[in-house]
């Protein structure tokens, strides 16, 4: 059984799951993992699907009939069994300021700098409820090998929260 990740982006409107759906499924593949959205008038995602290896290029050949619909990138995965190990512990960061350039460019180099990956990260923006303005607010997530020290990673990010005056909250 062959994984591939399927990044897709098009013009939002009503049909483009089911359209990617029902390729997924003619080809016999499985549906398995995936995160999509609307930003500003576009669609966009990214899905994971097991597929018989024997029906990889029957899937692709029918992805690409979506051109004009949804422009559709077929990536090999790989089966990574195990990579969460038991032992592992996922840490959860959420930073919420007020809106301004730079804060996911400080965030991310942070955790980059203890050579940790984030696994999902989502971000929005939303009206200060009574101060006006803007919010920025993200979630990270991020895998710490057992052997991790969580508490430099903490006093890491809470330093930088406190020079890019954020909030933050790990847990």
């Amino acid at each position: 059984m062959a994984q591939l990740v399927l990044t897709v982006v098009g013009d939002d409107r009503a049909g483009l799951v089911s359209a990617l759906a029902e390729r997924v499924s003619a080809a016999g593949a499985n549906w398995e993992q995936s995160e999509l959205a609307e930003l500003a008038g576009a669609f966009a995602g990214i899905v994971l699907v097991s597929v018989p290896d024997d029906r990889v290029a029957e899937l692709t050949a029918s992805l690409r009939s979506l051109d004009g619909l949804l422009n559709v990138a077929v990536h090999s995965g790989s089966a990574v069994e195990g990579r969460q190990s038991e032992q592992a512990r996922t840490l959860e960061i959420t930073v919420l300021g007020n809106d301004r350039p730079g804060i996911v460019r400080d965030v991310t180099s942070a955790i980059a700098a203890h050579a940790l990956s984030i696994d999902t990260f989502r971000s929005r923006t939303l009206e200060a409820p009574m101060a006006g303005g803007t919010l920025f607010e993200a979630t990270a997530g991020i895998q710490l090998p057992h052997d991790a020290d969580a508490t430099q990673i903490a006093r890491a990010l809470e330093a930088l929260a406190g020079e890019i005056q954020v909030d933050l909250t790990i847990a």
